[in-house]
């Protein structure tokens, strides 16, 4: 994959910085986009850039926002000629019973974690299919595959990153772009940890101990699953040996959907 060039939205934190990570390890140029301190993000930026010996840039595009993402892939193109791997992992989440979800928390989250994938997808596909070449990851959840309480926002729209996974792989069938969802179940990340201490204070228990009860009933592991292992099924997905999986739906839970 060197030379080629891959946009994570999401990515300054968690899963999407993983991912970009590895990417960049594989020798892809990398764009960036997320929200965090800028200080940073451009630390983020440079270490991968000095690490690897690839180029690196930041948009700080707000993905509820089409005429946001427009400027987003515009960079994108402008600084690397293309867009040739597009992986959408920008996501927020609210918890709350359906009867009770905040009206304008619903509409976000449907342009960040649906709509946002479907522009970013309208933008670099023209590109793609004239170069018969691209590789579009959305990242679903375990969520994609079952229902859970009080996460209406999460549950709709991670099972939509599927069913869009599945139309744009009917649609690229015959040319050299591919377009798959994968499935994580519970990684360590920031807004995972956060839920990890919340329980380590609320009932004084132990991080092991905080993890256990956080992952009960879910993961058979009882472990989280490794960013680093999600990032590697992405880079899987996009090099020649993934060129014949399309459309599909693949779990990374460590069992749970199993279960």
């Amino acid at each position: 994959m060197k030379g080629k060039s891959a946009l994570i939205t999401g990515s300054t934190a968690g899963l999407g910085a993983a991912t970009a990570a590895r990417l960049a390890q594989e020798g892809c140029d990398i764009v960036l986009n997320g929200f965090g301190v800028r200080s940073e993000i451009e630390a983020q930026r440079h270490e991968l850039e000095e690490a690897y010996g690839v180029r690196v840039v930041y948009h700080g595009a707000d993905m509820a926002q089409p005429a946001e993402i427009a400027e987003l892939m515009a960079k994108a193109i402008d600084k690397f000629g293309r867009v040739d791997i597009l992986i959408n992992n920008a996501v927020v989440r609210h918890f709350a019973p359906v009867h009770e979800f905040p009206v304008a928390i619903w509409d976000r989250s449907i342009a960040v974690n649906i709509s946002s994938a479907f522009h970013t997808i309208r933008l670099a596909l023209p590109g793609m299919l004239a170069r018969n070449w691209g590789r579009i990851v959305n990242m679903s959840s375990i969520y994609g595959l079952i229902g859970a309480v009080n996460r209406v926002d999460y549950v709709t729209s991670k099972t939509a990153l599927i069913g869009m996974s599945r139309a744009v792989a009917l649609e690229c069938a015959h040319s050299g772009v591919t377009c798959n969802a994968i499935c994580p179940g519970s990684a360590s990340t920031p807004a995972i940890e956060e839920r990890v201490q919340a329980i380590m204070t609320g009932e004084h228990v132990s991080h092991d101990a905080a993890v256990e009860r956080f992952l009960a009933g879910k993961q058979p592991s009882g472990k989280f699953v490794d960013a680093q292992n999600v990032a590697a099924l992405i880079v899987f997905l996009c090099g020649e040996a993934g060129r014949d999986i399309n459309g599909a739906a693949l779990p990374i839970d460590a069992g749970w959907a199993a279960s």
